[in-house]
């Protein structure tokens, strides 16, 4: 009897592609509509009394609202300084976790589990408890009513979790590839840019996108160090179009759009190297 041609089997495969099908489409079914509502009811006529049902097509179709949230919320200098704090603290937070994550991968086994359980210690401490300290150390310094302490956290990776995700994404590849780079005389430096952090750029997508949404909609932080209107993010000018009238509603689902729109691009662009998990891990599609 002629045996068979070993291989995979086709049907593994087959169901991850059916789950995945399915898992998208539970995504699109709980996410889409609230958004096409939240989209309509922006190009809603302000004045008009709210509808009985919700519409997703307006009768009359209308770009007031949008008019009207930049002028009263002052909705386009707020996301010039929310994107003045994401282009800074995002790519700064990403590099701080991917080289504290590398270098923790790269001491010592007790060493690493020393660090490993004070990162997890720091995870459970509520972020609020650190509101009090961290507000009077920026005040000693003459930094509140800026957008630094907006900022500064991302000199610590934002998170302790980035930099364990990191760790775990460096520590799953080849002891073999550090050894090659050992031979080739590559300092630590040059092997994290050069060849590790290459490696794990779905993992970068990810925290890069994670990190954008968290920075893009973070409202404590300038609530408490940020007086000044003219330094307001965009999530304190969406809270001064929160007091309208219900009329006026459209103006203020306008701004929840021009906000919810850049978060929606960024995870985009980034959802093809998160998602897409059978992509090869050297970045190749």
């Amino acid at each position: 009897m002629r045996g068979r041609a070993s291989g995979p089997s086709p049907l593994p495969e087959a169901a991850g592609r059916i789950w995945r099908t399915l898992g998208a489409a539970f995504v699109l079914l709980v996410f889409v509509p609230p958004l096409l509502l939240l989209v309509s009811g922006s190009f809603t006529e302000p004045g008009l009394p709210p509808s009985p049902t919700p519409r997703l097509v307006p009768d009359p179709v209308s770009t007031t609202g949008y008019v009207q949230a930049l002028e009263l919320g002052g909705l386009l200098r707020a996301s010039l300084n929310s994107l003045l704090v994401a282009v800074v603290a995002v790519p700064l937070s990403v590099l701080v976790a991917s080289l504290a994550g590398f270098a923790l991968a790269r001491v010592a086994a007790r060493t690493t589990a020393v660090v490993v359980g004070a990162t997890l210690v720091a995870l459970m401490v509520p972020a609020t408890a650190l509101l009090v300290p961290r507000f009077a150390i920026f005040r000693t310094l003459g930094l509140t009513d800026t957008l630094v302490p907006l900022i500064a956290p991302a000199l610590l990776g934002t998170s302790p979790l980035y930099v364990l995700v990191y760790y775990l994404a460096f520590r799953a590849l080849p002891a073999d590839l550090y050894d090659a780079c050992l031979v080739e005389d590559l300092s630590p430096m040059r092997t994290w840019w050069r060849v590790a952090l290459p490696l794990v750029r779905p993992v970068t997508a990810a925290l890069t996108a994670l990190t954008f949404v968290l920075t893009w909609s973070n409202f404590l932080d300038p609530l408490v160090y940020v007086y000044d209107r003219d330094l307001f993010t965009l999530p304190l000018a969406l809270r001064s179009l929160s007091v309208l009238d219900p009329t006026n509603f459209p103006v203020f689902l306008a701004g929840a759009v021009v906000a919810t729109v850049p978060a929606l691009i960024v995870f985009l662009l980034a959802q093809r190297r998160f998602l897409h998990h059978d992509d090869d891990p050297r970045g190749r599609s």
